[in-house]
């Protein structure tokens, strides 16, 4: 597991619809960015028991914050699906079962208090803004799809799960004028070469004027040698940045 890398799971019918716009990505990669940790993957799925379980196997052993389907509707599929990737059974979880009954009282059956089904062994998420947790299950953590509900549980997990990393990616680049993409590519793979530690990107621009941002990102002391290399290469080619 690269412990830096996070892998954001957004679930829900109505975003691939286009019925919501989702507002998870944007929010999780600015509490990503200040805990020095970065977003590796993000994927959006529907409403689908195996498709939920499958992504979750394959990242059986990376990070995961996973948003939305942990209601108890019959398209709330997370918590089992979760559950049957960590080959877990669903069991009901005594202090989900103690803050839902506090939160609904009689009411809390007999649905609502079907949300306390979690996969066995899970620990709870504080959940400040209705009380219903969410949960996690070693480094996958399950939330509701509410942005509102998922924001401060996200401050909640870097605060007591995530501890800020100390692995800083360090970026830099420029942007070049009236250049084309394939002058650049010769020298892009010779970087990649010589400094390992680095990856780089080349981000064309036709409007309002045509220009190329290119840059490196990775280890601090290899971007600032290799942006050297990068800064020589454009100005023997007569170009400006």
């Amino acid at each position: 597991m690269d412990r830096n890398e996070i892998h954001l799971i957004i679930i829900g019918d109505e975003i691939l619809s286009g019925k919501r716009e989702d507002k998870h990505f944007k929010k999780s990669l600015d509490l990503v960015k200040q805990n020095n940790y970065l977003i590796k993957s993000v994927t959006y799925l529907p409403d689908s028991e195996y498709e939920i379980q499958s992504k979750i196997e394959n990242l059986k052993d990376k990070i995961i914050f996973c948003f939305g389907g942990i209601g108890a509707t019959p398209d709330d599929h997370t918590r089992l699906s979760a559950a049957n990737a960590h080959n877990k059974l669903l069991t009901q979880h005594a202090d989900a079962v103690k803050l839902i009954e506090n939160k609904f009282g009689k009411e809390a059956y007999p649905k609502r208090i079907l949300m306390a089904d979690l996969p066995d062994g899970s620990e709870l998420i504080p959940n400040s803004i209705n009380m219903i947790p969410g949960f996690c299950i070693n480094k996958h953590f399950f939330m509701p799809g509410f942005p509102e509900m998922a924001w401060p549980m996200m401050e909640w997990i870097f605060k007591n799960k995530l501890p800020p990393s100390n692995k800083i990616e360090f970026d830099q680049s420029i942007i070049i004028p009236n250049i084309a993409e394939s002058l650049l590519i010769d020298l892009m793979n010779q970087i990649e070469n010589d400094f390992p530690l680095v990856k780089m990107y080349s981000l064309p621009k036709i409007t309002p004027q045509k220009q190329v941002e290119i840059g490196v990102k990775g280890d601090k002391r290899q971007v600032l040698s290799a942006m050297e290399m990068v800064k020589k290469y454009v100005k023997e080619l007569g170009y400006h940045f």
